[in-house]
């Protein structure tokens, strides 16, 4: 530990309201021939606990760091050996509040500081004339750089690219690079974005040589009349020079316009021409697409087509690497929105590595771009000394948002600036929407946080319920604050910035959302919270890996699992409610008409027609496929509709006698293989039922119970004579049926705007049911049980009536439970659930059904849910959610089958009406108290929950909680369960 004190007065820029000193003008990002050498890889690190204890010296280029440890660049420092024990502090996670006094702009002493040295040598072929650049794509959160001695400047602006002149300091042979970054700075008073606090070198460092007469900066400014189908180039350098575009025939001069017939540029067809920009000094490749963005009679379009935003919002997140993504990971992301039929992002909440922004100009996705801003953490305090309304804090806001739009401006993907997020309002916010606008004039402005919408191009919403967004969309909503801006935002197009937390299981309401974006021309979409789980991989001791979440590294302050609120698992398994997504907002909507023996094919599509689709029909009886062929559907032009009749094969199949119930199911799929798919992916498709299944019988004449070995006996059930409970069904030992009312709260039960759902039920005792039995009637047709169900300390109860059968005509003695449910006193709160839960040996774990799947589903979320025959695993069953909590149940059930893989006898229950099953290694109330996954112990017994009705799952953890017609509220219910053994197959 060195013992010097380090001169204060030199760490100024840490607390200054400056963006920094001695940096370069921002300019876009480009591919050059000039040299240049790549600085990742393994640097010298030091990390200091605070600034007293900085190393007098670091920066001299004969400073000894042998001793120092080596750390790879880009990285965050708190992720180093993170699985185990970190070994430079570790992450911190909070939404909201800053974890730091909060105090503008000064910071907490106890200031982490990493150092970092790299040594390098320039190459001999090094350029003498020009200048050397060194840039930083990504430093969190500020820093100061010296080359051999040198100082070069400083800056802040995490996530924005930051360059400085290195030429004077450059030396032949051996250089040394040395930086000090600052965990806490002013800048972290900008940067409170709902994520992990990390440190560090994260994104790429890269000396660069700048040639003299070299391009400099680039404006490629490529419009397209949509009138004329002409593409309109022109473009803007630092000097003279020329473009050519090969495909069309195009060479002109730097700054001169030219028009000429193009194919657009859209997300659904993203087109790109390749360029090439040559000066004296250095040659540059672009890669051009020609599009036009405006928003025109209130609606935002594209090349004058209004467009459907169907987005996410994306913060850059690896589980390992944490912000720091390499591009495949990149291009992952962009192929699974791709095939989960998402066409949008929202960079939230700051402009992503900007190699994201290549992929998405190639594989076609609309972006709208955000600043590195968010300021959310004054609202506890009621935005005091916000920076937003501070005119010190306008240079570090018009830097933030300069070098975003100069970095980015030449993607033709990027069609929205966003100047931020939850950074309240003020004078600042306004001046980069100004500067922004008198720059590019070609794309709008986006700014959720001032609802006035006085200097943005679209009214921006974060979580407005259904109704609101209803009145939205027919401009009834409720006027601005502010009388003189209501015209003017009434005339603007809605987007909902932020909607449907997916936050753990759900997020339900999404297709009635979507109906909605569809119905009302204004309401051109959103963008769901958020795209993956910000889980960062751990071990347990005995090196079972988990996903760790706020709170697990010891923060004084976290937001423990809000962090995980993606449609992707951190390692990109998609969630359930990524599959739910990709259904609601699929681009073509496949109808079948059974009567009138056609299929309509609706294309939802802006731009393209369905001609990159095949289309394929399956028909079904209870699950088993019959018969299946291709379905010849022409070409439908983008919003149009084709109708077709059924092919001969489908139609002469359909008249067939059906074995049980019988569905026909099309689907859309690619044609041919594209960038992010290959060919039969599936895009779309539609279900329909053509005959139902045959009634099912009444049962006969049931069987009198007897008794034996001291239980009474039914068909081929045995029951406990005291609680009436069933104990045994052929050799298979049963614990329950009995009635269920409880769930392992989802975390939109748990949290939520208007309160808690799950801190009702637990009041009202759900969680802690005691079952009286009142009791045991035997007769001619069986056996009724009568019990009263309710918790300690209230009289609201359920009364439960168990009525066993075992009718006579039934084949292999099978067992007819029917639940009669009717609520005793006042019941004022909806119900988790309403069933049954019981238990069978472990070794049944093999789960076949004929129903809703192959994912779970809940009411609000079961568009996805096709009905079919599958079969799953018991582990295959769960929904690993970092948090905990209700998954995996299967609706729409007509029958399940557990089958013993020791080849004893399964269990089939099935019923007269469809009902919901779960199946797991572990109880719901051993769900409802694990944290992590990795608590969760299998035990002996699978575990079912046998629903007639469950609540909706809602968005509440964030927005909106269950809409009315999926809540669940107690009152009579009969449910009827047919259960009996199945001997093993034959071998």
């Amino acid at each position: 530990m060195p013992s010097d004190r380090f001169d204060h007065a030199s760490l100024d820029y840490v607390e200054s309201h400056d963006p920094g000193q001695g940096r370069l003008a921002p300019r876009a990002r480009h591919t050059s021939d000039a040299m240049a050498l790549d600085l990742d890889g393994g640097w010298r690190f030091r990390l200091a606990a605070s600034r007293h204890t900085l190393t007098p010296g670091f920066e001299a280029p004969d400073h000894d760091d042998t001793q120092w440890d080596i750390l790879d660049v880009p990285s965050s420092w708190q992720l180093r050996d993170v699985a185990d024990a970190p070994r430079y502090g570790a992450p911190a996670y909070t939404n909201i509040v800053f974890p730091f006094p909060v105090d503008p702009p000064r910071v907490p002493d106890a200031n982490p500081t990493g150092e970092y040295r790299r040594e390098f040598q320039l190459p001999d072929q090094w350029p003498e004339s020009g200048h050397g650049v060194l840039r930083f794509e990504g430093v969190d959160s500020a820093f100061a750089v010296f080359l051999n001695g040198v100082a070069l400047g400083n800056g802040k602006g995490s996530r924005l690219p930051t360059e400085f002149d290195a030429t004077d300091a450059l030396r032949p042979g051996r250089n040394v690079l040395a930086v000090r970054v600052h965990q806490w700075s002013a800048g972290s008073y900008l940067e409170d974005q709902d994520m992990w606090w990390l440190s560090g070198i994260f994104r790429s460092v890269a000396l660069l040589h700048r040639p003299l007469d070299g391009v400099g900066d680039v404006f490629v400014h490529a419009g397209y009349d949509r009138d004329s189908g002409e593409g309109v180039l022109r473009v803007e350098a630092g000097a003279p020079g020329r473009i050519t575009v090969a495909e069309l025939g195009l060479d002109l001069a730097v700054g001169d316009e030219i028009r000429t017939p193009v194919e657009p540029w859209t997300a659904e067809t993203p087109r790109l021409y390749d360029a090439e920009l040559a000066t004296a000094g250095e040659r540059v490749r672009l890669r051009i697409g020609f599009r036009t963005v405006a928003v025109e009679d209130g609606l935002l379009r594209v090349n004058g087509v209004p467009i459907l935003l169907r987005g996410v919002n994306r913060h850059e997140w690896d589980p390992d690497t944490g912000r720091t993504l390499s591009p495949e990971t990149m291009r992952q992301d962009i192929e699974l929105m791709k095939r989960h039929n998402i066409n949008a992002v929202r960079t939230s909440h700051y402009p992503p590595d900007s190699r994201f922004l290549d992929l998405c100009d190639e594989l076609g996705l609309w972006v709208v771009d955000e600043c590195d801003l968010e300021t959310h953490g004054f609202e506890p305090n009621n935005w005091r000394d916000n920076p937003s309304a501070d005119p010190r804090w306008r240079d570090a806001y018009l830097d933030r948002m300069s070098r975003m739009v100069e970095r980015d401006k030449n993607h033709p993907s990027v069609i929205m600036w966003s100047l931020g997020n939850e950074s309240g309002t003020g004078d600042n916010l306004r001046a980069m929407a100004d500067w922004t606008h008198e720059r590019d004039p070609g794309r709008p402005v986006h700014y959720e946080g001032d609802w006035d919408s006085g200097y943005v191009d679209v009214y921006s919403r974060m979580y407005a319920d259904h109704d609101e967004t209803d009145r939205i969309g027919r401009g009834t909503e409720d006027p601005t604050k502010d009388p003189a801006l209501d015209a003017h935002r009434r005339a603007l197009p809605f987007i909902l910035c932020e909607y449907a937390h997916a936050m753990g299981n759900g997020p339900g309401g999404l297709a009635e959302y979507q109906r909605l974006f569809e119905q009302h021309p204004r309401l051109q979409g959103g963008f769901v919270w958020e795209w993956i789980d910000h889980g960062v991989r751990r071990r347990t001791p005995d090196g079972r890996e988990f996903f760790a979440y706020g709170g697990d590294f010891g923060e004084v302050v976290h937001d423990g699992n809000f962090v995980a609120d993606g449609l992707v698992f951190p390692d990109r398994t998609p969630s359930p409610g990524l599959t739910e997504y990709k259904k609601v907002i699929e681009p073509v909507t496949v109808r079948i008409d059974p009567h009138a023996r056609r299929v309509s094919v609706r294309n939802g599509l802006d731009f393209a027609g369905t001609g990159h689709l095949s289309f394929h029909w399956l028909l079904e009886d209870e699950g088993v496929a019959r018969a299946g062929g291709e379905l010849t559907v022409p070409a439908v032009a983008a919003g149009g509709t084709a109708v077709v009749a059924w092919p001969e094969a489908l139609a002469e199949a359909a008249g067939t006698d059906a074995a049980g119930e019988r569905r026909l199911t099309v689907s859309a799929r690619l044609a041919k293989d594209e960038a992010w798919a290959p060919a039969g992916h599936e895009v779309a498709w539609g279900q329909a039922l053509l005959a139902a299944a045959p009634p099912v019988p009444q049962p006969g004449r049931g069987r009198r119970p007897g008794t034996a070995d001291g239980l009474l006996t039914l068909g081929e059930g045995a029951f406990d004579p005291y609680t009436g409970a069933l104990v045994r069904i052929g050799s298979l030992t049963v614990e329950g049926p009995r009635l269920d009312l409880w769930r392992a709260p989802t975390d939109n039960d748990l949290r939520g705007w208007g309160g808690s759902v799950a801190e009702r039920w637990r009041a009202a005792g759900l969680d802690r049911l005691e079952h009286r039995v009142l009791s045991v009637d035997t007769g001619d047709e069986g056996l009724t049980v009568t019990t009263r169900v309710a918790a300690a300390g209230t009289d609201a109860a359920m009364s439960a009536v168990y009525h066993w059968s075992a009718p006579e005509d039934r084949p292999g003695g099978g067992l007819r439970l029917t639940l009669e449910v009717e609520p005793l006193g006042v019941w004022d709160l909806p119900l988790p659930r309403l069933g049954l839960r019981a238990a069978v040996p472990l070794a049944l774990d093999t789960v076949s059904w004929f129903g809703g799947g192959p994912y779970e589903a809940y009411p609000d979320t079961r568009s996805a849910s096709r009905i079919g025959r599958f079969t799953a695993g018991l582990d295959e069953l769960q929904t690993p959610y970092l948090f905990p909590q209700e998954n995996g149940s299967r609706p729409d059930v007509r029958w399940v089958r557990l089958t013993d893989r020791t080849g004893g006898p399964g269990l089939r229950i099935g019923g007269p009406a469809p009902f919901a099953f779960a199946a797991r290694p572990w109880s719901s109330e051993e769900l409802d108290a694990a944290r992590h996954p990795t608590d969760l112990v299998r035990g002996d017994l699978v575990r079912l929950t046998l629903d007639a009705a469950q609540q909706g799952i809602g968005s509440a953890s964030c927005g909106p909680g269950v809409l009315p017609e999926y809540r669940l509220f107690a009152g009579p219910v009969t449910f009827t369960l047919d259960w009996a053994t199945e001997a093993p197959p034959a071998a």
